[in-house]
């Protein structure tokens, strides 16, 4: 795919591929298209460290979840519930849908 296209989008569930967290599941938070990259629920966590701002808040280690490279990633079917490749087709109404390739189905946000 070209830099800035993606089949992943906002809350669809998907599972890692590769790196460190290799098999975890997890819903995407956000996308960003332009650098490739995804947010997942609970998945890619490092240690943010903050600086306290006032004078009675303390600084603090924080875990956070760090984006991931969309190549790692991969969807999750809703219907057949199993991982697999996406592809994208035109209904008769002229809308535009991805499908899985293995079960055939509609892939669609709920």
């Amino acid at each position: 795919m070209a830099k800035g296209q993606t089949y992943l989008r906002k809350n669809d569930q998907v599972e890692v591929i590769a790196g460190k967290d290799k098999g975890r599941v997890g819903k995407i938070l956000n996308v960003f298209p332009d650098k490739d990259n995804a947010l997942v629920e609970r998945i890619n966590m490092v240690k943010r460290h903050t600086k306290g701002t006032e004078m009675n808040q303390q600084g603090q280690i924080i875990n956070r979840e760090a984006p991931i490279h969309v190549s790692n990633l991969q969807l999750i079917c809703p219907e057949c519930t199993k991982t697999g490749r996406i592809g994208k087709k035109f209904l008769e109404d002229g809308t535009k849908v991805r499908f899985c390739k293995s079960c055939g189905e509609s892939i669609e946000s709920k």
